[in-house]
């Protein structure tokens, strides 16, 4: 077999991945937007892969989400069937973490077989493990904040550290699939474009941190208000004299910030695409597109997934779950298509 049809065989497996990890994070919006995550209140990385078989397990598994303050203050109407329900969106969440293992496990292992990898992809192979199963772990940390009898949700911080380091997982993947199939003649040599580029990003990492932080408290239904923050252009007051908590536990504030970073970065990716217009190679004319699409379609989605917040129906998946998910989707997507553009530019030849 030819060194560029096995790069082409490895890319695609690497990007079939950087799929499946979309679809894992999508999964954690519906366990979050479902009440679920907090079902499953022991972490069994082989023997859990199995949900309870039994109506004595089942009753075991309920009896021991009883004991945690979500379900005393929250959900104590609580059923063992509806249990079931929730059980089964964290059950499958963490299924399809195990399957993404499997599908990187033994592909791994038969294209080391068949001698597919070159030397240089070894480590960052190895890191893209790591980087796997550091974020299985982040995500139980992450759960283990709500399984007490004081809160009634994951800790948003902690659950904004398990996205990022998601996407983070999401990024890496896929600079590593374009650096198997992009040619050389692709590239585009543009080096203040490029910085431009790693700008938008680090803002856009930000504002990942306060959409999680906005999710994570529940935040939509608290201002579901557009333009205006519930009347105000600007909270006040927006800063007092305890500036850790107006940045990152103010819900107000926080509304604030994920909205004017927003604008900020369709001012910055608008900007950036009309420098990049005038470049022409072939991958570049058709990713420098993405991002201003992107932006604004996440702008709009975020303003109607807001003012869609009041008709939430707790247990219903509903127009504001649909457009919560949408807007985390494309969020993602922007990101990445930044990421691609980022590759595909160099400081020089």
């Amino acid at each position: 077999m030819t060194e560029e049809r096995s790069a082409k065989i490895i890319a695609n497996w690497i990007f079939i991945g950087v799929a499946m990890l979309i679809v894992q994070v999508l999964l954690g919006g519906i366990t979050r937007l479902t009440g679920s995550g907090l079902s499953i209140t022991e972490w069994k990385p082989i023997v859990g892969a199995l949900p309870p078989l039994t109506e004595t397990q089942w009753q075991k598994a309920f009896e021991q989400y009883q004991q945690i303050a979500q379900y005393k203050y929250i959900n104590h109407q609580f059923v063992l069937t509806d249990f079931k329900f929730i059980f089964f969106w964290e059950w499958f969440h963490r299924l399809w973490a195990r399957l993404i293992s499997v599908v990187f496990l033994i592909p791994f292992i038969y294209f080391i077989v068949k001698k597919y990898f070159k030397q240089w992809m070894i480590m960052p192979l190895v890191i893209l493990f790591l980087l796997g199963a550091a974020q299985g772990a982040i995500g139980w940390i992450m759960v283990k904040s709500g399984l007490n009898d004081e809160n009634l949700y994951v800790n948003h911080i902690r659950l904004a550290i398990h996205f990022v380091s998601a996407m983070v997982l999401i990024c890496y993947a896929l600079i590593f699939g374009l650096k198997l199939i992009v040619s050389k003649n692709d590239f585009v040599v543009d080096a203040p474009l490029k910085k431009f580029t790693v700008v938008i990003i680090a803002v856009i990492v930000i504002q990942l941190f306060y959409g999680s932080f906005m999710a994570g408290l529940k935040g939509a239904i608290a201002a579901p208000t557009w333009p205006d923050i519930n009347g105000m252009i600007v909270p006040k007051p927006f800063f007092s004299s305890n500036i850790s908590n107006d940045l990152f536990f103010n819900i107000i504030n926080i509304h604030f910030i994920h909205r004017t970073l927003a604008y900020i970065i369709f001012i910055l990716i608008l900007t950036w695409w009309c420098k990049a217009i005038k470049h022409k190679t072939n991958s570049f004319n058709k990713t420098k597109y993405w991002p201003l699409v992107f932006v604004s379609l996440q702008i709009v989605l975020g303003i109607f997934a807001l003012l869609n917040s009041p008709k939430i129906v707790l247990g219903h998946f509903g127009l504001f779950e649909w457009l919560a998910q949408l807007h985390q989707l494309v969020g993602m997507l922007l990101l990445l298509s930044l990421i691609s553009n980022f590759y595909l530019l160099q400081s020089k030849k």
